[in-house]
């Protein structure tokens, strides 16, 4: 499907508000403005391009800073006057370094999860770059792949009998303990969490599901 630009409903400035979200995590990376040429530069690159509303020029997301975003996704809202670029970062979103600009958390009825087997990768990788004295994570590096392979073995055994017993925490607990262990395994053997999201996606097209 191609976006049709003559069907996009620009401010009185020629612009639209731009809705930045990693293709990924789903997290809202930042909020920009374009106008007809920066979005034919978006996607003629497949990079983020903007338009600086206060230096009145167009401006290439990470040019100087090297936080690219790679374009992965484009889509028009129902009244065609806002748009949600899904990108693959390369780098934070904000010029604070952060990753996204939207740190200033005014109300949260509870901590959010979503993130949190992403967080767990980002964190597995980075006790795999920069080991840690006492880190369990940094002790199943240094001891390999068998001791990994063996903590999932036993995991999946507690799994099978945190389900037997009917026991809700229980089995929660056990299966977090597997996920972990199976993230570990997958940063060893340099297996993506988008290489499995891709491989689920398949079977969920296919007669697999």
């Amino acid at each position: 499907m191609t976006l049709e630009i003559d069907k996009i409903k620009f401010d009185d400035k020629g612009l639209i508000p731009a809705i930045v979200q990693d293709n990924q995590t789903g997290n809202v990376l930042m909020l920009a403005y374009m106008n007809e040429d920066s979005l034919q530069k978006t996607l003629e690159t497949k990079e983020t391009w903007f338009f600086s509303r206060s230096r009145q020029e167009l401006w290439n997301k990470g040019a100087t800073s090297g936080n690219r975003q790679i374009l992965k996704g484009l889509s028009l809202d129902c009244d065609n006057d806002t748009l949600l670029i899904q990108v693959e970062p390369q780098g934070p979103a904000c010029h604070t370094g952060k990753e996204t600009c939207f740190n200033n958390v005014t109300f949260e009825a509870e901590e959010p999860n979503r993130q949190i087997v992403h967080e767990i990768v980002a964190e597995i990788k980075k006790r795999r770059k920069n080991p840690v004295e006492g880190s369990y994570t940094s002790y199943l590096f240094r001891e390999g792949i068998d001791k990994v392979l063996k903590k999932i073995g036993e995991e999946s055994s507690e799994v099978i009998i945190g389900a037997k017993n009917e026991d809700k925490q229980e089995l929660t607990s056990e299966l977090a303990d597997l996920i972990y262990h199976s993230l570990v395994l997958m940063e060893i053997s340099e297996v993506s969490l988008s290489d499995v999201k891709n491989e689920l996606l398949k079977r969920r097209t296919s007669s697999e599901v």
